[in-house]
């Protein structure tokens, strides 16, 4: 018999969520087997597996050792993977805000938020590094709890992303992007005179042939989602204006396809900005991505989460 109590980041998992965790290598069949037949159980009881599981609730498994080992998780690999994240650097990455349940990182450019390949070393594997480092993150709960990156940012644009250190604060964090009440705010470097406040909208679709996005008036095809992108003017010159964006609806390259979509490029950025113009800044100031970064971030209790302008936007100024 193995025994195990649940802890602050095991509270609020359905108990079948949780199993699965414990014996990967079980299929869901085996484990709603085992549940009828009372080879697990909740707090000493038979249990359906849609239970919520709450902090210090007693879990019992009843196997063999042999079996147990057959279905469970590899303490070897788990350990290899755990000292390689213990390796790594933030190699750029800085934590600017973090409580008991979330973190906010400054990403730089050219870093993935999270993996795009299984061989990947993205933000959200530095950061595990970050929490094992400062022991915020053990080996047993990596087992169980493994904290994630919840918002995406292209590889060459810079700024915050939001990582769930608990299992509260990453349904928290999930549930607020997906019903955008977190409000997130990006500085962007564009070509031209823009002198307008505007709300613009439209429909983008994914071309995959490409890896681009297109934006339209109306749907192209099924899969054409709406989208709402908000911006101002905050400094104006001659031939470059600096905007903040109100990202509404966070679509994949939503921000650089839509403002080039009304005339106004994001300076650097080759894939829907102008090669010429972008040869110039890259030239004379040594540009090269495109000028986007995610500078803040509004919860919907008015907490706010502020990340300094990068370097490079300055020298535009």
């Amino acid at each position: 018999m193995k025994e195990f109590i649940a802890g602050k980041n095991e509270a609020g998992q359905r108990f079948d969520k949780y199993l699965k965790k414990i014996l990967p290598n079980a299929s869901t069949g085996f484990i709603y087997k085992m549940l009828r037949k009372k080879n697990f159980t909740l707090n000493g009881k038979k249990a359906a597996g849609t239970e919520i599981l709450k902090n210090q609730d007693v879990i019992k498994i009843f196997l063999s050792d042999d079996t147990f080992e057959k279905f469970s998780v590899d303490e070897e690999t788990l350990k290899k993977n755990f000292n390689f994240l213990a390796s790594l650097k933030l190699n750029g990455l800085k934590v600017i805000y973090e409580d008991e349940d979330i973190l906010a990182a400054s990403k730089p450019i050219n870093m993935l938020s999270q993996k795009a390949d299984p061989d990947d070393i993205s933000a959200n594997e530095r950061l595990l590094g970050y929490l094992i480092g400062i022991g915020a993150l053990t080996l047993d709960e990596y087992k169980n709890f493994k904290p994630s990156v919840c918002n995406r940012l292209d590889r060459n644009t810079s700024g915050i992303i939001l990582m769930g250190k608990s299992l509260s604060g990453l349904q928290k964090l999930s549930e607020d992007l997906r019903e955008r009440t977190i409000k997130k705010y990006y500085m962007a470097w564009v070509c031209g005179d823009v002198s307008d406040e505007m709300l613009i909208e439209g429909y983008l679709t994914k071309d995959a042939a490409t890896n681009k996005v297109l934006i339209s008036d109306d749907p192209i095809s099924a899969g054409s989602a709406h989208i709402k992108t908000e911006y101002r003017p905050v400094k104006k010159l001659s031939d470059r204006t600096l905007l903040e964006v109100h990202l509404i609806t966070g679509k994949s390259h939503q921000i650089r396809a839509h403002l080039a979509s009304i005339g106004h490029p994001i300076i650097g950025d080759y894939k829907y900005g102008d090669r010429k113009i972008n040869d110039k800044y890259k030239e004379q100031y040594g540009i090269k991505s495109q000028l986007l970064h995610a500078q803040r971030v509004v919860f919907e209790d008015g907490m706010e989460i502020k990340d300094e302008i990068p370097d490079v936007f300055k020298k535009l100024m």
